[in-house]
């Protein structure tokens, strides 16, 4: 999806920095996890793992690269915070480093996001895992890593929902082999990229996908994501619409649109008839969802 939101460094994920700037951040404390052989010895810190069953919000609450407002994205502290807070799903973006394991990042170069800098596919996961991905957003995660992905699935277990956003092709077997060592995890696999998950879906019948979608001519993609048997369809904000949802009702599909900061949103989601929203501020938004809406204000 679309760059990160927050404050330091520049790319915002949607436009309402100056709206939920008003908002307090949450106190987030860091997860400096350790990397070992094998990459996930050890990672079930007491207090951070999701509890089994997650939180049963009215809208499935996505939280986009992790609660991305309140800690440095994709990282375990965004993530922690996020299932603290009551996010349903994490989102969050995989490249292959050089050696091949798929490391959770956004951007294909190291730059914006940790001390490294060029592509992410030059050096290999321990020298990534060794780069600090939080002081950019601020001093106090210093010292966070950029996490592979198999750690973020034993962490995750049956606790909470982990959306893997996949935009290179190549990256496709060494995720589909992962999601496949973490049965229990419950996954759903996105991509801009129709080519790669219809791919995925030859490689494997029953992996549940995500079509994104950031045109507003979307009914091409529709029919191919119809065709592909996906879960969903994640339209941006700009481009989600009435005729987008009862389009993806008729097919069977959940619309979850991306991405909404704004407590007001919810309201709009809800008229939509949408399944659930991507987001930066997950405890913003989960407490709006869960507040008693006044009358007449539903």
């Amino acid at each position: 999806m679309a760059t990160a939101s927050p404050t330091q460094k520049e790319g915002s994920q949607h436009g309402c920095e100056e709206q939920h700037n008003q908002y307090p951040k949450q106190p987030v404390a860091p997860f400096h996890s350790f990397f070992r052989v094998g990459f996930c010895d050890d990672i079930h810190t007491a207090g951070c793992r999701p509890v089994q069953g997650g939180f049963m919000n009215e809208l499935f609450v996505w939280a986009h690269r992790g609660a991305s407002n309140d800690a440095p994205e994709n990282t375990m502290s965004a993530f922690q915070a996020a299932a603290a807070a009551g996010a349903n799903g994490i989102e969050l973006d995989v490249h292959l480093s050089r050696d091949g394991i798929p490391m959770v990042i956004h951007d294909e170069t190291l730059d914006r996001t940790t001390n490294g800098s060029g592509p992410v596919g030059r050096m290999r996961a321990r020298e990534i895992h060794r780069l600090d991905a939080g002081r950019w957003y601020d001093p106090v995660f210093a010292g966070e890593s950029v996490p592979a992905l198999e750690e973020i699935l034993q962490w995750a277990g049956d606790g909470i929902r982990i959306n893997i956003e996949i935009k290179d092709p190549a990256a496709v077997l060494p995720v589909l082999k992962l999601v496949r060592n973490f049965p229990m995890v419950p996954v759903l696999v996105s991509s801009f990229n129709a080519g790669l998950l219809e791919d995925l879906r030859r490689k494997d019948p029953e992996l549940p996908l995500g079509f994104l979608c950031d045109s507003h001519f979307w009914r091409l993609l529709l029919q191919r994501a119809e065709k592909c048997r996906a879960e969903s369809f994640h339209p941006n904000a700009n481009v989600i619409s009435r005729p987008l949802v009862a389009a993806c009702r008729r097919r069977g599909l959940a619309v979850y649109p991306w991405t909404f900061d704004w407590p007001g949103d919810v309201r709009n989601l809800r008229r939509l008839g949408v399944q659930g929203f991507f987001t930066n501020s997950p405890g913003i938004m989960v407490r709006r969802l869960n507040s008693k809406p006044a009358q007449g204000n539903l």
